[in-house]
């Protein structure tokens, strides 16, 4: 490594740029596959809505009924309806499989022989998956909003407690909704990368990172835990939903993002420590 190291023209700096990572993350099939499925998500919803009859009125209006008012109240479901499980999948896959993927390849100890730098190459990682995630998920509203507005046009958004926003204002809160989904999903995806270096099954890591968080959802609707369900991460996911109000309550949407914040602080740094104590052998 000393060698290596010393080589003219050698800068550790310069290792595995992040253009190159994301040109070769782009080139995965798992990769176009999940901006396809994200995509195509929408399109699902209008024809599921297309084919199931009307029921009969309940007197009282929710997010189902409201979804068919407007391409905004469209997007508001669609958001609901996949931000508790394939929103949470897609940053556990962008992250999980980062580091897995190359071990399960007998590709990461070539890397490192480069020489990349440990701390470096995770953290070049992290960022390509971090924007990946984050145009997966905000892929999400903006198709829904453009399935939404040919389907059922751009009126106003109706929430189920009476208020209505704009369809200008109600697709700006909308796509806000989005980055808070995204800021909140950091834990899992530090958790992904935790999982991630400490194993070579890629499919390990992402699904450990997503059975955490359906165990932590199931413990947050357990009403005798009481205050401690306020240190769960997934306690403040819906916290976007006041983003819909017109006068927005940021109490529960900044202690969210405080809670995901520290989470990914922590596992992130073991992440960090674990990987660069790793005996990489593949």
């Amino acid at each position: 490594m000393t060698a290596v190291a010393s080589t003219t023209g050698y800068r550790p700096n310069h290792t595995l740029p992040l253009r190159v990572e994301l040109v070769r993350q782009l080139r995965r099939r798992r990769t176009q596959v999940t901006f396809g499925l994200v995509a195509l998500l929408p399109v699902i919803l209008w024809i599921a809505f297309e084919l199931a009859d009307d029921g009969p009125p309940t007197g009282s209006l929710n997010l189902v009924d409201l979804a068919k008012g407007s391409a905004a109240n469209f997007a508001v479901f669609a958001l609901f309806a996949s931000a508790g499980f394939l929103l949470v999948v897609v940053v556990a896959l962008f992250f999980g499989d980062t580091v897995a993927s190359e071990a399960s390849w007998s590709s990461l100890r070539y890397l490192l022989a480069a020489p990349i730098p440990r701390a470096r190459l995770l953290r070049q990682k992290a960022i390509v998956a971090a924007a990946l995630s984050l145009a997966a998920i905000l892929l999400l509203p903006v198709v829904a909003l453009l399935v939404g507005s040919l389907a059922y046009g751009t009126g106003n958004l109706v929430t189920p407690t009476g208020e209505s926003l704009s369809f200008a204002t109600a697709a700006g809160r909308v796509l806000l909704g989005g980055v808070y989904i995204w800021v909140h999903l950091i834990w899992v995806a530090a958790l992904a990368m935790l999982l991630s270096v400490s194993t070579d099954a890629p499919l390990g890591a992402v699904g450990g990172a997503v059975m955490v968080s359906i165990v932590s959802q199931i413990l947050d609707q357990i009403t005798a835990l009481e205050d401690l369900r306020n240190v769960l991460p997934t306690h403040y996911a819906n916290a976007w939903a006041a983003l819909l109000a017109q006068q927005v309550d940021w109490g529960d949407i900044t202690r969210g993002v405080f809670s995901a914040v520290l989470y990914a602080a922590v596992l992130g740094a073991v992440a960090v420590w674990r990987f660069g104590r790793k005996d990489v052998t593949s």
